[in-house]
């Protein structure tokens, strides 16, 4: 591993002085095999280590290449013509969000100076009332910002650069880039639609991973979630794999649709649950309740206080209060029914024409095809923009992403029918 380590830091130091600059060949794995005087083996990991950081490409039989795109890819951010219908972006659905303005009313008047508590009482008890109902103990809290910051947070707080990391496949792109950027390796794990597949979490724990980032519900971009019985398999492994460090990220919380399983064992040593309100309260409340062990919470909370102090008093008093309305309840179940018809509207649709989704859970749908990009360019053709599944998956089978959230019924059923129109003349297409 030390051998690894150290030349893949040679390339990535060329790479960054512009000894090798984008498009350049590296030389073929023998090759480079003599020049350094190491086996074959070990210069394929090295390829492949500066694959996942988006430092260099493989191009089959071409060869490895410097990548021309930045090492962490930035957010799929295009504008879209207004003529055109937005299923790509992901975002929730505004109209579903409950009103701000009695909550932007009782934000206190007075200042926040050094040295004040970094989480309100009243953010504290909320979430931690929400926690315990759902049977995670969440004595040790601290508040992001956000659900990526607060997984970022946790990883930084455990693990030291080089170590593996097991993702999901197709996972979230943001997760596995953020994974690769600081300076972790990321491993694969296959998903079906009952989460995580077992024997693929236990081959990224003997290949060496140390930590595992697991979607309970609402995943993206799959929109899959754990099943009891998955999640009872899957925490017996990671009962036996104590040195694990377990984070679950369910980032969309009430509004995904379905009830939360936990793969946390009880007597976990190193574990942490996000839960963000991007999804039910609004992405700029960026906002992150972070329970865990010990350990790891104070680690964080530390840290946090070297940085950035806190997460300001002002998103958490907004919070605080649109989280103890007495309809919060109501507003947030009503929006996750919604969000469940929607998606049955279109999976219903896509099964009549035997293309079989396992979404049953969140705001997204992933549809299985054979090829992306034909299907990407002729759903845009139509009038639909959706997402390629390319930027999703290492080595998942190809499937497109459609966001269900913040369209009608009508416009859904529209949509659906044109995909069932482009795959028309395909074969039927299984899998996640």
């Amino acid at each position: 591993m030390a051998k690894v380590d150290e030349l893949e830091a040679d390339i990535e130091q060329q790479i960054r002085t512009g000894q090798l600059v984008p498009g350049d060949r590296l030389p073929p794995v023998r090759a480079m095999a003599d020049q350094r005087g190491v086996a074959p083996n070990t210069i394929a990991a090295v390829y492949k280590a500066l694959a996942s950081r988006g430092l260099v490409q493989g191009e089959g039989r071409r060869g490895t290449f410097v990548s021309s795109k930045p090492a962490v890819r930035i957010p799929f951010d295009e504008s879209i013509p207004d003529h055109l219908v937005d299923m790509a972006r992901g975002n929730p659905d505004p109209s579903l969000f409950p009103d701000l303005t009695a909550a932007l009313a009782e934000v206190p008047p007075e200042p926040v100076l050094y040295g004040s508590d970094q989480i309100i009482p009243e953010l504290s008890s909320a979430f931690r009332s929400d926690f315990e109902a759902d049977g995670v103990k969440a004595s040790d809290l601290a508040v992001a910002a956000g659900a990526l910051d607060g997984i970022e947070r946790v990883l930084a707080a455990n693990l030291r650069p080089g170590d593996q990391v097991a993702v999901e496949d197709p996972g979230y792109s943001a997760v596995v880039e953020l994974v690769a950027a600081m300076g972790f390796r990321p491993v694969p794990v296959a998903v079906d639609g009952e989460g995580p597949a077992v024997a693929a979490l236990e081959a990224a724990i003997e290949q060496g991973a140390v930590a595992v980032i697991i979607t309970p519900r609402a995943q993206n971009p799959t929109g899959c979630a754990v099943s009891p019985s998955r999640a009872k398999q899957l925490s017996r492994i990671l009962k036996a794999q104590s040195h694990v460090l377990i984070i679950e990220d369910d980032h969309a919380g009430p509004i995904a649709g379905v009830d939360y399983h936990s793969v946390i064992p009880a007597d976990a040593d190193k574990w942490a649950v996000v839960r963000s309100v991007a999804k039910s309260l609004g992405p700029d409340l960026r906002v992150s309740a972070l329970a865990g062990d010990p350990i790891t919470v104070a680690r964080v909370r530390g840290r946090q206080a070297l940085g950035t102090g806190w997460v300001s008093h002002i998103l958490q008093h907004i919070v605080a209060a649109m989280v103890s309305r007495p309809d919060y309840q109501e507003t947030v179940s009503h929006a996750a029914q919604v969000y469940r018809r929607r998606r049955d509207v279109v999976r219903q649709r896509l099964a009549k024409a035997g293309i079989e989704t396992q979404s049953t859970s969140g705001l997204n749908i992933w549809v299985p095809v054979r090829d992306e990009a034909s299907v990407v360019g002729a759903m845009e053709r139509r009038g639909y923009v959706i997402r390629s599944g390319s930027s999703f998956r290492s080595n998942a089978a190809p499937g497109v992403r459609m966001t269900i959230a913040g369209h009608s019924l009508d416009e859904l059923k529209a949509a659906a029918e044109t995909l069932v129109e482009v795959l028309s003349n395909r074969a039927p297409v299984r899998g996640v």
